[in-house]
């Protein structure tokens, strides 16, 4: 299962105190998932999605098609943003996501999801969080970026739940 192959981490941009109480989402706060797609992850998801794009499996199509190999799905990489965000949120709704591909990803690359709180508004017991929402492949390339909106049941950060 893919939950099984994840390779998670925390980072915040911004530095929290060492208090007892629990980690408040604050707007800059970073949060970080790493992750390798291998060809089950493509094979397994192409099933799920039906999208079975010659791309994705063909090696020769790939490269005829101008791509270096086979091409990992784009909506399976941007897939991060969510479990990053329901992973520190449980119950939070998922509300909207832009994406913009800019580079592909391929089989074996290290993507590293992360989801950057740029506005956060309470909403009667919720609150409202927008985020900038990028992928880096291979240390530091940028591969999809986008925003993402999310309504959050707390602003209280949960730690290991990836």
């Amino acid at each position: 299962m893919l939950v099984k192959r994840l390779v998670s981490s925390f980072v915040s941009s911004s530095g929290f105190s060492s208090s007892a109480g629990p980690r408040i989402l604050k707007t800059g706060e970073i949060l970080r998932l790493t992750r390798t797609f291998s060809e089950l992850d493509v094979l397994e998801y192409a099933k799920v999605s039906h999208d079975s794009n010659p791309l994705h499996f063909d090696s020769k199509c790939a490269q005829n098609a101008g791509f270096e190999a086979q091409l990992v799905h784009g909506m399976l990489v941007a897939a991060l943003f969510p479990r990053i965000i329901s992973s520190h949120f449980p119950g939070a709704i998922y509300v909207s996501q832009s994406l913009n591909f800019k580079l592909p990803v391929y089989i074996g690359d290290e993507i590293v999801g992360e989801v950057q709180a740029t506005n956060i508004k309470a909403n009667k017991e919720r609150y409202v969080a927008k985020f900038a929402t990028k992928c880096f492949k291979n240390g530091g390339v940028l591969a999809i970026d986008g925003e993402a909106t999310a309504v959050l049941p707390t602003l209280a950060v949960e730690e290991g739940s990836m």
